[in-house]
């Protein structure tokens, strides 16, 4: 995992964990503490899709970088395939889409005060086929999940209440694989989507 500075020049954050290389990082999030949290699934060595085959040496988890030391610590570990990652407006839960497990599923974890371990484990959102890939969060706490790979008509984004209640679906003529809030009042949002990028 790396971050591209202003001048253009490239830091690694993470690499490895505890002397063995990560899997491949999928998806990033930036605590307001400057923690940085990612996914680290085995999508891009489990074939030369995504990028080049190899055995993993980590279990696929989901990581916390400190922002100020760069130390990383393992979260979590007990997921399949960890996907896209978001937190919740107060940041005292953070969800995880478990893209590998059958049926698929977003769960949620609360966080802890210090923001270094995770308890209470559950359910959010039973995707059954189709396959949520990166979110993000609202102010009011509705996760906004890029969607698809399932039926069609789901192909896009769909919105759930923080309990996990469908509310909304934005259809897209593909599959939606990232969303992100922005513009002056971050109330547009950015859709990456197959081959397209989309605004609303």
């Amino acid at each position: 995992m790396t971050r591209t500075e202003y001048d253009g020049s490239i830091t690694v954050l993470a690499d490895q964990y505890n002397g063995k290389p990560l899997n491949s990082p999928n998806d990033v999030i930036v605590k307001s503490d400057g923690s940085i949290w990612f996914s680290d699934p085995t999508f891009g060595i489990d074939g030369f899709y995504e990028g080049k085959r190899k055995d993993p040496e980590l279990k696929p988890a989901v990581y916390r970088v400190d922002g100020k030391s760069g130390e990383i610590s393992m979260m979590v570990d007990l997921l399949i395939g960890p996907n896209g990652l978001a937190f919740s407006p107060d940041e005292s839960v953070i969800y995880i889409v478990d893209s590998r497990a059958t049926p698929r599923k977003i769960l949620a974890f609360d966080v802890s005060s210090d923001g270094l371990k995770l308890t209470n484990q559950r359910e959010v959102i039973d995707a059954g086929q189709s396959t949520p890939d990166g979110f993000r969060v609202d102010v009011r706490g509705n996760l906004w999940c890029g969607w698809g790979m399932g039926s069609n008509e789901l192909d896009g984004v769909r919105i759930f209440t923080p309990q996990g209640e469908a509310i909304g679906h934005i259809a897209l003529p593909g599959r939606c694989a990232n969303v992100c809030f922005g513009d002056r009042y971050r109330n547009r949002l950015f859709m990456a989507a197959s081959h397209c990028l989309y605004s609303l």
